[in-house]
């Protein structure tokens, strides 16, 4: 039977050492900078799993390679329109959003 290593340490845990509780300035930009990486990753992930360059994306959303690439890499945050056109016009998907209280 294996023993818990003691100096192991939930990923909450760290979050609120090093960020502080949920609701304060520092975790809310962590956790924001961390949506805005995820969009990125899943936009990535989607263009790779239907065989398509970031040139190619681009030409069917109406935008730039060079924003795509932006997006992907996190150094751009797109707006609601944006990854809707990606989505549907570039993935042939639908954006579905949702609100959790």
């Amino acid at each position: 039977m294996k023993t818990a290593n003691k100096n192991l340490t939930t990923l909450e845990d760290f979050k609120e050492k090093n960020f502080g509780k949920r609701g304060t300035k520092e975790r809310d930009e962590l956790e924001a900078g961390y949506d805005n990486f995820k969009i990125g990753a899943l936009i990535h992930d989607t263009r790779l799993e239907l065989g398509m360059t970031q040139e190619e994306l681009a030409e069917k959303v109406g935008t730039s390679k060079s924003y795509i690439s932006k997006i992907e890499n996190n150094l751009k945050e797109a707006r609601i329109s944006t990854l809707q056109k990606i989505v549907e016009l570039g993935f042939g998907g639908k954006l579905e959003l949702s609100i959790k209280i």
